[in-house]
């Protein structure tokens, strides 16, 4: 029992001083990238706007807590936000016949996660031997992976979903060492919609070609 004590004042304790920190700002951040996620997984074009919100907030709040790769990527997530906004754009039939939901095949897979693992290997070095970031290896393989997966969300690549649970779980270490508790739990409420997300996708795409092929 007291044990059970002491570790719950202990996490009332964290949690207060992330909160006095950069907890606020992290707390909305976090609605925001919550809100992405669940318009994103309905295909609604407004998601972007979200993102664009929480990856704004999460470039500062990285950047404080030494995750320099991640910081770096939500740079890169700000870019590719505006990016899908311009994708998914309604009212143009070339546009939403390039974004329809697809698969990738295995030799574009292949591809993508060479490129994940040569890029983490080569920045992770950079950033052992000429910077103080933490856990270097691990922060360059979330973010190259998060690279990629960014554009497979932008582009309707099925497979996005699955790419995103191994990057979510390997980010979770990353937070929950830089005291970043609102991100843990955003992550792993992530996981949950992730699952059903690639499920909602897999039958919208089965729907759309149903649908097509009937108009053919």
């Amino acid at each position: 029992m007291a044990t059970e004590q002491n570790w719950w004042q202990l996490f009332l304790e964290r949690f207060s001083e992330q909160l006095a920190g950069t907890g606020a700002m992290e707390l909305v951040a976090v609605v925001a990238a919550l809100l992405y996620l669940l318009l994103a997984m309905a295909e609604k074009r407004a998601c972007w706007y979200f993102a664009l919100l929480s990856t704004t907030i999460y470039t500062v709040i990285f950047w404080q807590v030494s995750l320099l790769m991640e910081s770096a990527l939500n740079v890169y997530y700000i870019a590719m936000a505006i990016y899908g906004w311009w994708q998914w754009r309604p009212g143009n039939s070339r546009a939403q016949q390039s974004v329809a939901i697809h698969r990738w095949a295995w030799p574009q897979h292949a591809m993508a996660i060479a490129l994940v693992l040569l890029l983490s290997l080569a920045s992770g070095y950079g950033l052992s031997q000429y910077s103080e970031a933490a856990f270097p290896y691990l922060d360059s393989f979330t973010t190259w992976g998060a690279v990629i997966t960014t554009f497979m969300v932008a582009r309707k690549v099925l497979e996005n979903w699955l790419y995103w649970l191994v990057i979510n779980g390997t980010s979770m270490f990353l937070f929950v060492d830089r005291g970043l508790l609102f991100t843990v739990g955003l992550l792993a409420l992530y996981q949950i919609i992730v699952v059903i997300g690639y499920i909602h996708w897999q039958r919208a795409m089965a729907e759309h070609r149903r649908v097509g092929a009937a108009h053919a």
